[in-house]
């Protein structure tokens, strides 16, 4: 295999890292925040765009130092096997993959919570604004108030960063080198990559339903690394079937 960086893997990470100095250097953040960061869409700050925009977002130095460096690690292989304009697609639809099952993931727990509200006499408008601006101007039960606190967190979240495309280009790696063998930082052990990304992938998911963070930071979307995850395995699912028929039918 060819060693060094590729063309479509150089260009993201010029990307990114132009993204990042303007994140840093504009506003102290909060304006490039607002208008690429994907938002909830219940949220006022909520824009379409942002749904591709957040992949090129990062929150600290070590977030985009670790996304990059995973970038440069498994990208630049993946995309000596499906080229250019194929590593790009499956980059693009990784991530917004994540981000839609990141969103579908917040809706899910959002929604129970608005029809409790709803059944309790408060009405879409009500709602919308004391998540807005995090005041009350009626009296509200201790329930009520805990239901509004999860709404809070959930309505007002942001996600940046991206994780959920490089978690579906890790997948692609995962199926296209097996046998490769890959380490965490924390845990320096060898492990083949066919045994690795299932494992990266199951973790995610247990703090994704428990809380509880494992190797990453506390605020980290981990459904959208499992969406990616799972987008980039269906995109390889499907593409090797279309070969496959394609060269049976031949």
């Amino acid at each position: 295999m060819r060693q060094g960086i590729t063309d479509a893997v150089k260009h993201l990470l010029i990307i990114n890292v132009i993204m990042f100095i303007g994140t840093i250097s504009i506003g102290n953040g909060q304006l490039f925040y607002e208008w690429f960061a994907l938002y909830f869409p219940k949220n006022q700050l909520f824009q379409p765009w942002q749904l591709l925009t957040h992949m090129f977002m990062h929150g600290d130095i070590m977030h985009i130092l670790f996304n990059m460096f995973a970038l440069w690690m498994f990208g630049s292989a993946v995309e000596q096997v499906f080229g250019t304009k194929k590593f790009v697609t499956f980059y693009l639809l990784s991530g917004f993959g994540a981000a839609f099952i990141m969103l579908a993931f917040y809706y899910f727990q959002y929604s129970p919570l608005e029809a409790e509200l709803f059944n309790s006499g408060f009405d879409s408008e009500e709602i919308k604004k004391i998540l807005s601006t995090n005041s009350i101007s009626r009296e509200i039960t201790v329930d009520q108030r805990s239901i509004l606190q999860e709404m809070f967190d959930i309505f007002n979240s942001t996600m940046v960063g991206a994780s959920g495309a490089i978690m579906g280009v890790l997948v692609a790696f995962g199926m296209l080198f097996p046998e490769s063998k890959l380490m965490l930082i924390f845990l320096p052990i060898p492990i083949k990559a066919k045994y690795f990304i299932p494992g990266i992938i199951a973790l995610d998911l247990f703090s994704a339903f428990t809380g509880q963070s494992i190797f990453s930071p506390s605020n980290t979307a981990y459904m959208a690394h499992v969406g990616g995850a799972l987008t980039g395995f269906l995109l390889m699912y499907f593409w090797k079937k279309n070969e496959r028929d394609k060269y049976r039918w031949n």
